[in-house]
């Protein structure tokens, strides 16, 4: 596969090439272009170009043009999934569930997108006018995660050409397949520099964007590091950041709630693809009454998901995205061991694969504070269960961590939801229904988990820079002016 500027698939100057890899098989599913620094300044000056018909092209037009994104992606639908789960690795059902949420994000963003461009306020005097504009920024600078890398890309870029601008999309080197697929088919139709895709490493494609002066505003996902690292490029040049990081997201379950349920719904908030999300459950606290019974339940309930292929029907946990991310996983798991922490089930490389990045699912006890695997991101499959005596030890365990991204609860009991959503510090906050999105919603993260919200009014205001008009109509001479 190429690159996508100026509404061309190209290979621009690169001189090498990426090898793809499905995580399942490790085997090759195709190669993209090492994009350069002066094809990622090629992109930046045909978004730059666009931008100038795009931000004045009426919202309608807009609209119907987000909505045809959405009906063209629709008509590829099973091609895009089916590259999406080789490369990547998910199971189809997951896939099927991310690209149904690019599709309906474009049809959300396009009606969104021309509700309103701002506010009438009441003026100051008679004879006086005061409107707020929102307005583009430009060209928007997206760089986007392996994890999800089709979903957490339109998060952005629907929003941000419903508002009006323009984009160039880095995608992560480990999946960049299945964007420039999605790219080709389904927005053909905008004018040549609306969207552009260069592919390659974050330290060469990624860190020109951030450093170009035509690139105002970054929108990212991705790790704290990178986070961090971006935000330190992009200071002197005072650049609007969107920065969604990492996550340590913890689930407290009460006493109350039914145990096949809490079980249930632990497993999916933890292993969904593999425990390889932002918004993963990487720490549990249970009520100490019931930790014993739950965690045999649990233990039972994981040893039996099937791993496997996620092309394979029948598979729930697919493979992890590279080895040295497994590694991290065994890293974290061994030395939670080694402190004293408990084994109920996996944990280890399965033995009927002979090829793959595999890691069968553990679930841990006896873990505490001390263990990086309940302060540090594990983003794998790891179930640490931790006993709590009260409610308030569990929201005090839950707000013990530098991430602010979401945070679970499983009850039926009103007083302990009503003072967990008050007192947690998390930017989502699930009870009973775990990881589950809303397009209306604002997601993002507090303290180190991130800046910024995607989805809703919230989502596409930050696409949108503010300007106030004062307009004085009459015009005449005020009593307030020189010489006192």
């Amino acid at each position: 596969m190429k690159m996508f500027i100026n509404g061309k698939s190209t290979s621009g100057t690169a001189k090498e090439e990426i090898a793809v890899i499905n995580p399942a098989t490790e085997e090759i599913v195709d190669q993209v272009p090492r994009g350069t620094v002066e094809d990622t300044h090629l992109a930046i000056q045909a978004a730059k170009a666009a931008f100038q018909t795009w931000k004045r092209t009426p919202a309608n037009q807009r609209a119907a043009a987000l909505h045809q994104v959405a009906a063209k992606i629709r008509t590829h639908h099973e091609k895009i999934v089916e590259l999406l789960t080789k490369e990547e690795g998910k199971p189809i059902p997951e896939n099927d569930e991310e690209l149904w949420w690019v599709e309906e994000t474009f049809d959300y963003y396009a009606e969104l997108g021309r509700h309103e461009r701002g506010q009438v306020i009441p003026s100051g005097e008679s004879g006086q006018f005061n409107f707020v504009l929102k307005e583009p920024y430009g060209v928007i600078g997206c760089i986007t995660p392996w994890n999800y890398p089709l979903l957490l890309l339109v998060w952005k870029l629907a929003a941000a050409l419903a508002a009006g601008n323009t984009a160039v999309i880095k995608p992560s080197q480990l999946t960049p397949l299945s964007t420039v697929l999605m790219v080709e088919v389904a927005f053909d139709h905008l004018p040549p520099g609306v969207v552009n895709v260069v592919t390659g490493f974050g330290s060469e494609v990624g860190d020109a964007m951030v450093r170009h002066p035509d690139v105002p505003m970054i929108a990212l996902t991705g790790s704290l590091a990178v986070g961090q690292q971006i935000a330190s490029l992009a200071a002197p040049m005072m650049k609007k950041l969107h920065l969604e990081l990492g996550g340590k997201d913890p689930m407290v379950i009460a006493p109350d709630i039914e145990l096949d349920v809490a079980v249930k719904a632990l497993a999916y908030a933890a292993l969904i693809n593999t425990g390889q999300v932002c918004t993963s459950t990487e720490r549990v606290y249970v009520h100490e009454s019931i930790l014993g019974q739950f965690s045999e339940e649990l233990a039972d309930f994981v040893s039996k998901l099937r791993l496997g292929n996620g092309l394979d029907k029948g598979t729930d946990i697919g493979p992890m995205i590279r080895d040295k991310f497994r590694q991290k996983v065994e890293g974290q798991i061994e030395e939670a061991v080694q402190a004293g922490a408990k084994i109920l089930t996996g944990g280890k490389r399965p033995e009927e694969f002979e090829r793959g990045f595999f890691l069968q699912p553990a679930v841990i006890t006896n873990v505490d504070h001390s263990m990086s695997v309940m302060q540090e991101e594990t983003f794998g499959p790891v179930i640490p269960l931790m006993a709590y005596k009260d409610f308030d030890q569990a929201i005090a365990l839950a707000n013990d961590c530098q991430y602010g991204l979401g945070a679970s609860l499983m009850t039926h009991d009103a007083k302990l939801v009503k003072k967990f959503f008050e007192e947690v510090k998390a930017g989502t906050v699930w009870i009973n229904d775990p990881l589950t999105d809303n397009f209306a919603g604002p997601f993002g993260g507090m303290k180190m988990s991130g800046l910024g919200r995607e989805l809703g009014q919230v989502g596409l205001d930050e696409y949108y820079d503010v300007k106030h008009v004062h307009w004085d109509i009459e015009g005449g001479l005020k009593d307030y002016w020189f010489p006192y």
